[in-house]
């Protein structure tokens, strides 16, 4: 079994947490899954849940190199200079990200509003920037867009390969089916730039 989730903010990436906390086991009654990756509990977005073990690590795994898509409301508006950082690789003292793609986003039709709202600055704009990764350490996006002076607000995973929130409610969730074949390691076999638009979503039921 494979299922998609859209976790909401504040929701833990486990199924069992401190009494008080919000968990999966709040939104998902299904038995035997596992979160095949995570997210902060303040970040949201699309997490991959399944039963298979195998699966689960090779999801999880950046060396097979599935690329991730973050969608960040920042604080400021990042110039060419700041997402060339972004995208060349960011020195965060105890590693060096990888190269990335990074680009100036439009806030996307299909947002929800989230529960608490974000905290804005009244004298300082915000904007959205689209940053795929493929690795995932803690923190590491707000560490990123901290680090070249865009402070992230607000984070929301929208894609894992070719997996999307497509139209799933905050909370929501739906089985899917695994891709015919995950990418593969490097050295092993398989068996015999300007403003984006995010595509491939609709706008999530209310």
């Amino acid at each position: 079994m494979l299922i998609l989730f859209n976790k909401p903010y504040g929701v833990l990436c486990q199924f069992t947490g401190e009494p008080g906390k919000a968990t999966l086991a709040d939104h998902i009654p299904v038995p035997g899954v596992y979160a095949a990756g995570r997210l902060d509990a303040d970040s949201e977005g699309l997490l991959v849940l399944t039963d298979d073990g195998a699966l689960q690590q090779r999801i999880a795994d950046p060396r097979h190199k599935l690329p991730k898509t973050y969608l960040v409301q920042v604080e400021g508006i990042p110039d060419e200079a700041a997402l060339a950082r972004l995208r060349a690789g960011v020195d965060l003292g105890d590693f060096v990200t990888k190269p990335c793609e990074a680009r100036l986003a439009d806030e996307p039709a299909w947002l929800w509003p989230r529960n608490p709202p974000i905290r804005e600055r009244k004298a300082i704009p915000v904007s959205w920037v689209e940053i795929v990764l493929r690795e995932g350490k803690n923190r590491q996006v707000r560490r990123m867009t901290a680090k070249v002076g865009f402070p992230t607000l607000r984070l929301i995973r929208a894609r894992i390969g070719d997996w999307c929130l497509d139209g799933l409610a905050p909370g929501a969730w739906r089985e899917a089916l695994p891709p015919p074949a995950l990418p593969q390691p490097a050295g092993r076999r398989q068996p015999a730039g300007g403003r984006a638009k995010v595509g491939g979503f609709r706008k999530p039921a209310r």
